[in-house]
Order: C-alpha cells, then sequence, then structure tokens
C-alpha cells in the first residue's frame, strides 16, 4: 500500500488579547497504537499587529454592519497577502488554510459567532483552499461553539489530564474517566474559565507597555481585598458548563468593576491575576488528585508571577508543564490547523460533551480558490 502523502495544514489565529497573529505550518498522522495523533510542526511565525490594525479590530465590536463586512473582507485579503509572504519567504509548501479569524462577536445564547476575516478572500489571495468559520456549525446545534482547542487537547496532548490556555480568555479542558464516554476516548470537557490578558494587557496598558512582563509589576502590588471579592462573585463563575465568553461580557461585567476601581495600577494588576490564578484552581479543584498534570499554554503562560499564584494555590497536589515555547505561543494555531485537517477528512472535530450541542460534528466551511 502507497504511503499517505504528508499534507501540510497552516493554521492562523488571532486572539483577544490582540497580541498579534500567530500561523503554524504543520502536519499530522495518526499514532500507529491508536492513541490519538502525531503532529509535527514544521514553521511558525508571529506578527506583530501595528496600531493602525490593532485600532481596526478594537473599533469593529461598535462599527456598523456595513463598516464591519467591509472590514471582514479587507482583514481576509490582509490574512492572505501575509500568508502569501510568510510562504514564499520561507520557500513553504502549503495544502490548506485553517483561519479562526478575530473574534468581534460570540452570542452563543443569541445564535451566531462572528470572526472577523473572510474564508474566501484568503483562499483568493493565497489560492490555496481555506477552512473557516469553525463555530457557527455547533452553535446551530445548540452549542456553545466554544472553546474549540479541546480537539486538540484530548487527541494530541494525551499525557495531560488538564490542559489550560491563558489567552485573552482562559479556557480550561478536563480529561475525565474513560468509561463516561460515548463516541470517543476519552471523555472531556472544557469551558472558557474567565477573562485573562484581555484585561491584564488593557491594566498594563496604564502604564503605556503592551503587557505586564513576567507579571512584574503585578507582584509589586497587593490585594484590594473589596475588588478581588467582586470579582470572584461575578455570577459566571457559578454558571454551569458548557459555557463561553466573549469581548462583550468583559465589557459589560468586569471592565466596571476597575474603571470605578481607585487602586494603583500595580494594585490592581497584582488582584487581577490572584483573581484569575484562582478561578483556574476552582476549575480544577472538583477532579483533582494528587500526581495530576497539567499543561499551560497561550501568552499568560509566559507570566511568571500568575504561574507563581496558581502553583501555590495547588500546593504540589498537581504538576504545572509550561513546555517548550513553541507550544506555549502557538498551541492554539496548532490546534486550528489540526480541525481543518480533521474538517477536510469530514471527521469530528468539535464534541458535544464540550459545548453542549446535540451531536459532535465537523466544524467549518471550506472554501476553494477563484
Amino acid at each position: 500500500m502507497n504511503k499517505e502523502k504528508e499534507l501540510f495544514f497552516l493554521g492562523i489565529m488571532s486572539g483577544t488579547s490582540l497580541d498579534g497573529l500567530d500561523l503554524a505550518l504543520c502536519s499530522f498522522l495518526e499514532h500507529p497504537k491508536g492513541q490519538g495523533y502525531l503532529y509535527h510542526i514544521r514553521h511558525t511565525k508571529t506578527l506583530d499587529y501595528s496600531a493602525e490594525m490593532k485600532t481596526m479590530l478594537r473599533e469593529a465590536y461598535s462599527d456598523s454592519s456595513t463598516v464591519l463586512l467591509e472590514k471582514h473582507q479587507q482583514y481576509g485579503h490582509w490574512l492572505g497577502q501575509q500568508i502569501r509572504i510568510f510562504l514564499a519567504s520561507n520557500e513553504l509548501d502549503c495544502n490548506y488554510i485553517a483561519s479562526h479569524g478575530h473574534t468581534v462577536f460570540h452570542r452563543p445564547e443569541l445564535g451566531y459567532s462572528f470572526q472577523l476575516g473572510a474564508g474566501q478572500a484568503i483562499a483568493n489571495e493565497t489560492q490555496i483552499p481555506v477552512i473557516a468559520d469553525f463555530r457557527n456549525t455547533d452553535i446551530a446545534l445548540g452549542g456553545q461553539g466554544a472553546p474549540l482547542v479541546p480537539i486538540g487537547d484530548a487527541l494530541l496532548f494525551g499525557p495531560y489530564k488538564y490542559c489550560i490556555n491563558i489567552g485573552g480568555i482562559s479556557n480550561i479542558s478536563v480529561k475525565l474517566s474513560k468509561n463516561k464516554g460515548d463516541n470517543h476516548d476519552p471523555y472531556i470537557i472544557a469551558y472558557d474559565i474567565g477573562v485573562a490578558n484581555m484585561l491584564l494587557n488593557e491594566l498594563a496598558g496604564k502604564k503605556g507597555l503592551e503587557y505586564d512582563h513576567n507579571g512584574a509589576i503585578a507582584a509589586k502590588g497587593k490585594m484590594d481585598q473589596s475588588l478581588y471579592n467582586q470579582l470572584n462573585a461575578l455570577e459566571y463563575y457559578d454558571a454551569p458548563f458548557p459555557k463561553s465568553l466573549g469581548v462583550e461580557w468583559y465589557e459589560a461585567n468586569m471592565k466596571p468593576l476597575f474603571d470605578n476601581n481607585s487602586a494603583t495600577v500595580e494594585d490592581q494588576l497584582y488582584t487581577a491575576v490572584q483573581h484569575i490564578a484562582q478561578q483556574m484552581f476552582r476549575s480544577i479543584a472538583p477532579s483533582l488528585e494528587k500526581g495530576d498534570k497539567i499543561l499551560l499554554s497561550g501568552g499568560g503562560a509566559f507570566n511568571q508571577f500568575l504561574v507563581q499564584c496558581l502553583s501555590e494555590k495547588l500546593q504540589s497536589l498537581a504538576s504545572i508543564d509550561i513546555g517548550n515555547k513553541e507550544i506555549i505561543a502557538f498551541k492554539e494555531a496548532l490546534i486550528f490547523a489540526f480541525m481543518g485537517y480533521l474538517k477536510v477528512q469530514a471527521k469530528v472535530n468539535c464534541y458535544k460533551s464540550v459545548t453542549g450541542a446535540a451531536k459532535d460534528s465537523s466544524c467549518g466551511i471550506i472554501f476553494n480558490p477563484l
């Protein structure tokens, strides 16, 4: 039997914290022992957003419908242009592009989620098939359309019981006992824990910084107990999963607590980090057993003070693995490439146990170049 041709999938991800565009060119192979999939990351790059691009993306939330649709096409063409440069400058072959886009609206309770960056525009610019719009199929099935990374946590990162990605919003995947599954193994639940870098970066901006490097400013602060209590009392944390968050929730529920608070930036950052660590621990605690392993990824995994705060709450009950820098920075882009790989094969890439949908599904729309 001829060996299957190796196909390369480019995963691209723009996070809600506006820290840039991640690109990861990957290939995948079914594990020879039937234990998930093996992956190879061939090449990666992060493109920093210009001040103008950040403004464009940030303001999309309040744009009129016609302006938003114009930006959808413009950003799609821009993504395609950046991808062409990335591939050509590194002499890379690419068979498919899997684009998450940049989330502007996420309202599953109203039946929709919208990511900026038209898939057809990307396909036309690159002349490569594009898989995009990964969330709305699941939402149409009654799910949250989020989080999406648990498919990769389950099938690419098997040794870890917990996978926590700390981006603009933090999310968690928890692998539970195998006999609870129905159509896949292991049984996995996942949900958005809460706001993370979206908040921390905005607070660091009060100091004229893009972010708080290593959490150094936060570490100099002290607890504002009243603010801490208000944050932990937000109703979202007591809501049952499946559940997910968007910028809208942050703007309406969390941002006003900081806007109306008179503490120093240092104290606000310290309190925010302690709150984020507490909610992570609270998500882990119900199923925590001594010796469990936790994989941290996303930009927040570089925040040494945040990792320290979480470690102190765990009290050596579980080990934290931050892994290598490539996984920290590009795990989401890798998993969107993997979701594209599964979609092309018409395989399940979104679990109902994660999102609450009526059934597992193969999410994403394939756009062929014209």
